[in-house]
């Protein structure tokens, strides 16, 4: 059996447009306002349905790209944001448009990949922000482990230092955190 490159999102795709919330999305968008030139470009990897964070990033003014895995997240995607660039792929394994980016967000996303994975996700994110480019991710302070709620796979944080630590090994500077009205934490850097 060929594993899935979506790791179970376009099985559980439906379920998940239904359940999402707009927690997280005012705390995306201010950050982008308060650190990103206006109508700046925006990496939004692991994009899903772009509702409501890149959704909530277009009405304020930014242009998007978006990466996901899941066929049927990227079709909504296109739905809700015609015209916005969005593609089809794994993070690992994705081009990521073949340009710089201003910003970039990863929002429900870091956590899901193992733990090299995630790593490497972080240098590869650098290489692909413009010089003093801005990065935000959500994942857990703590270090832990747990099962997605809609996928069922392996899911783990590696806690606030790892984070820093492999933040400043791909070359970024963590700057920040912040905390959205549901309580996911959010890590802040800032290319070198």
């Amino acid at each position: 059996m060929t594993p899935d490159p979506s790791g179970g999102w376009d099985a559980v795709a439906e379920r998940f447009m239904a359940l999402r919330s707009d927690t997280g999305a005012a705390l995306v968008r201010d950050w982008a306002r308060a650190t990103l030139p206006a109508g700046a470009a925006i990496l939004d990897l692991g994009c899903g349905d772009g509702v409501p964070v890149a959704r909530a990033l277009v009405a304020a003014g930014f242009a998007t790209w978006g990466v996901d895995a899941s066929p049927r997240l990227v079709a909504a995607h296109r739905r809700h944001l015609p015209g916005r660039p969005v593609a089809c792929e794994t993070v690992q394994h994705g081009a990521f448009f073949d340009r710089r980016f201003a910003g970039a967000i990863a929002i429900g996303l870091v956590f899901l990949l193992p733990a090299p994975e995630q790593r490497a996700l972080l240098a590869k994110v650098a290489r692909v922000l413009e010089p003093g480019g801005r990065f935000l991710f959500s994942a857990p302070r703590e270090t832990g482990r747990w099962r997605d709620t809609l996928t069922g796979r392996p899911s783990r944080s590696l806690g606030a230092a790892a984070y820093a630590a492999a933040l400043a090994a791909a070359g970024l500077e963590a700057v920040g955190s912040h905390t959205d009205a549901g309580g996911n934490h959010h890590y802040e850097a800032v290319r070198r």
